[in-house]
């Protein structure tokens, strides 16, 4: 743990939250209010999980007709962002863009909550490298090289359903270093 004024170093952490929180810094970034940046965080990071979950064989593939239903919503409503590499459906609400997860807005403070649990006291260091990095680039760099980035600091874990929610190293360090 840091003491006070110092600066942390690395984090061990799974890497759902630190995906949810670069997105967000990332769609921040580019634009997007905190609040709608949070939630387009989040569902990246789902979207990510649930792709990985079924190349590993830990969820069975949606059923066509469970598909075919929401591809159906979806067009109706029509809306989506482009965000590392996901199309993110999301929604207007009287409070601004909310990104969906089950056809549902996703809830800001939730992901708040979220990212304060998993982050505790490392939140406000690692949300400051990782703003360090996103400011330091171009919007168009930034835009087509987010992940690309995430996969070059994220936490290592091992490789398949052994890694599947296991914490790894997050070197606040080298964020900081990809700034300069």
């Amino acid at each position: 743990m840091a003491k006070d004024g110092e600066r942390r170093h690395w984090i061990k952490i799974n890497r759902a939250p630190v995906l949810t929180l670069w997105a967000a810094v990332v769609a921040e970034q580019l634009g997007f209010e905190r609040d709608e940046a949070l939630t387009l965080g989040r569902a990246v990071a789902g979207l990510n999980a649930y792709s990985k979950g079924k190349s590993i064989g830990l969820f069975s593939p949606t059923s066509e007709e469970l598909k075919k239903k929401r591809k159906e919503l979806r067009e109706k409503e029509g809306m989506s962002v482009d965000l590392m590499q996901r199309a993110v459906p999301v929604t207007r609400t009287d409070k601004g863009l909310r990104a969906l997860s089950k056809d549902k807005p996703i809830d800001p403070d939730s992901v708040r909550r979220y990212l304060d649990g998993k982050f505790g006291d490392a939140l406000n260091d690692s949300y400051e490298a990782m703003t360090h990095l996103a400011r330091n680039m171009d919007e168009d760099e930034l835009s087509k090289r987010a992940y690309e980035l995430y996969e070059e600091f994220r936490p290592e874990v091992p490789a398949g359903e052994k890694g599947w929610g296991a914490k790894g190293r997050l070197y606040l360090d080298t964020i900081r270093a990809m700034a300069q």
